[in-house]
């Protein structure tokens, strides 16, 4: 007699393990814990095997009676049902291996671990927030490009439109890692010039009239805030490192008798090693927070403690405190307010700038970034771009601020 639901939901296990038949080979095996699992028994070549079709409930009746009617008909011409078994397993476990997750998990251990922590954790978000959830399973030689821009789209329905052309240059990167290691044979996202809506360049607010400058450094002195934010704002103008950079400074990264700074590769933005030149301001400000802050890690503790670096709220708060909003100056647009001046106003080098400011330089063979490059010249620049801002702030107070060029170098 077949089985029914009612019938197998009452069969209880026993000693040894037993088979209920249902019908046409089909029968269920009840084991000794309890468990129940489809067997499909049939004759071929002479003998009767048997090929599991799934445990119950998770395959029901009616679903294990389509497992038997499909491998009946295999063995009807002559193929054995466990083979075809063994093919869809070995398929799904090659599908597993090759699928966008796995390969995207490699590029990262293999392409991101040099990078700097923000470049990993941005790359990571993009996989774990916006691919990984609607591509991970599929097989990365069969994702379309109007499977990525379902991606994309879900992004800019959020109204963060750099973010999708971020997330759009990640998955090309692990497309392109795929086809290198011979997972796929192209990346789908160049199909995809054009069709993100266009991001405007933004670029963060900075003051570049010396006047302006001399006003904005005469401020930064009256500050009134914490010692450790007011001496982070202090050197900002300075040093213009980038602001992750200079609050995540640590006091074994300042060598004294060569007064520069050495921030390792792990930290920068470029993955490069970086150099900055003390002039002696900044050696007279950093010796007055060590008594401070020396005995922990960070240059520029959290008041949380001294095992976390100052917040990235830190200077531009202090700034917002002082009037400047974000529509005036930013903790970033120290590095243009430099940039410009050096430039136009001191006349130096703009490959002197450029290094400076840790950015990627090539020179003519194509070589890159140089941490060493030009370091004289720009220990000079810095004393002289310290000096200059002394002078700003100096004829400020004066009421007499000259903004004239100094010289070339």
């Amino acid at each position: 007699m077949p089985l029914s639901d009612t019938k197998i939901r009452a069969l209880k296990p026993r000693h040894r393990k037993y088979l209920e038949a249902d019908e046409k080979g089909l029968s269920i095996e009840v084991t000794p814990t309890g468990a129940k699992r489809w067997l499909f028994r049939f004759r071929l070549h002479g003998k009767r095997p048997e090929v599991a079709l799934g445990l119950y409930p998770d395959v029901p009746l009616k679903r294990a009676r389509e497992l038997r009617d499909e491998a009946r008909t295999y063995v009807a011409e002559g193929i054995d049902p466990r083979d075809i078994k063994r093919a869809r397993k070995e398929s799904a476990l090659e599908s597993s291996r090759n699928s966008f997750a796995t390969v995207s998990e490699e590029w990262y251990t293999a392409k991101m671990a040099h990078l700097s922590s923000s470049s990993k954790d941005r790359a990571a978000l993009a996989l774990e927030r916006d691919l990984k959830p609607y591509l991970g399973k599929r097989p990365i030689s069969e994702i379309t490009p109007p499977e990525v821009l379902r991606c994309l789209r879900r992004i800019e329905s959020r109204g963060t439109l750099e973010t999708a052309h971020r997330v759009k240059r990640v998955a090309s990167q692990v497309f392109r890692f795929a086809v290198a290691t011979g997972r796929a044979d192209r990346d789908p996202t160049t199909d995809l010039s054009g069709a993100l809506t266009p991001t405007k360049k933004k670029h963060l607010a900075a003051i570049t009239d010396p006047v302006e400058v001399g006003r904005l450094l005469t401020a930064i002195d009256g500050y009134q805030g914490t010692p450790v934010v007011r001496m982070a704002l202090k050197l900002s103008p300075l040093l213009f490192c980038r602001p992750g950079e200079l609050r995540k400074l640590e006091w074994q990264e300042i060598n004294w008798k060569t007064r520069q700074i050495e921030i390792p590769g792990k930290k920068m933005k470029t993955a490069h090693p970086h150099i900055i030149p003390l002039a002696e301001q900044s050696l007279n400000l950093l010796r007055d927070i060590e008594p401070l802050t020396g005995r922990g890690p960070y240059v520029f503790p959290s008041a949380r403690g001294r095992s976390r670096p100052l917040s990235d709220n830190g200077v531009r708060t202090a700034l917002r405190s002082l009037g400047y909003d974000n529509d005036t100056m930013t903790a970033h647009g120290f590095r243009a307010m430099a940039r410009t001046l050096l430039d136009e106003v001191l006349g130096f080098r703009v490959d002197y700038i450029e290094h400076q400011l840790a950015h990627e330089v090539k020179d003519t063979l194509g070589r890159a970034y140089n941490r060493t490059k030009h370091l004289p010249q720009r220990a000079a620049m810095m004393q002289k771009w310290a000096d200059y801002l002394d002078n700003l702030r100096e004829q400020t107070k004066a009421g007499n601020v000259i903004t004239a060029r100094f010289g070339t170098q």
